[in-house]
């Protein structure tokens, strides 16, 4: 501990506060020759007695920063999709959703609002790190088996399934922040109506 942290320590006050207490005593002649005893000993005691300190709080990053950097990751995905190549319903399926999250993604309004609801950032960091990732690629290592087994069901009718709901999920956050924004605008308008004389 450096000397400066001890100086401002929880120990170091305490003790103080307690040889100051034993230099009241020796200014009121209660602690006589042995004063430099009885100061050493109440700010020992001090010390001792304090509570001990608190450990610093992690810092996390905050929602706004964790946007950013889920940016930069949909910037990722975005170039590992567009190498992909895809069957036209599930192209239109992945556009579709992509278009949703870039919207989310946009630094406007909708990063303010979803910097407020941590669920919302993690169903959509959820979203562009697993479940899209691994759609794809469980569509591009399945394609290659089905041409070997057939009569089973055509990878392409999962990933459009998959893409559905994840298009499906993302509407239902996108359609909670407009909700938010709509309470947020009529809890406004409701307090100038009410203000206005």
């Amino acid at each position: 501990m450096a000397i400066s942290e001890y100086l401002e320590s929880r120990k170091n006050i305490a003790g103080s506060v307690c040889g100051l207490a034993g230099l009241a005593l020796t200014f009121t002649g209660l602690a006589g020759p042995y004063w430099p005893v009885v100061v050493t000993g109440l700010y020992g005691a001090g010390a001792l007695i304090a509570p001990p300190e608190r450990p610093p709080v992690p810092d996390f990053p905050s929602p706004s920063a964790q946007l950013e950097e889920l940016r930069a990751d949909f910037g990722k995905l975005g170039a590992y999709l567009a190498e992909v190549d895809l069957p036209p319903a599930a192209a239109g399926r992945l556009t579709e959703l992509t278009d949703l999250l870039t919207a989310l993604l946009d630094p406007g309004r909708p990063s303010e609002l979803l910097a407020h609801d941590p669920e919302g950032v993690h169903t959509l960091s959820r979203t562009v790190r697993q479940d899209v990732p691994e759609a794809i690629d469980s569509y591009v290592r399945t394609r290659w088996w089905t041409r070997m087994t057939p009569g089973s069901d055509p990878p392409e009718r999962h990933l459009e399934r998959q893409l559905t709901l994840l298009r499906e999920e993302a509407e239902t956050l996108a359609a909670a922040l407009r909700e938010t924004e709509a309470r947020r605008q009529e809890t406004h308008t409701r307090y100038l109506e009410e203000r206005s004389p």
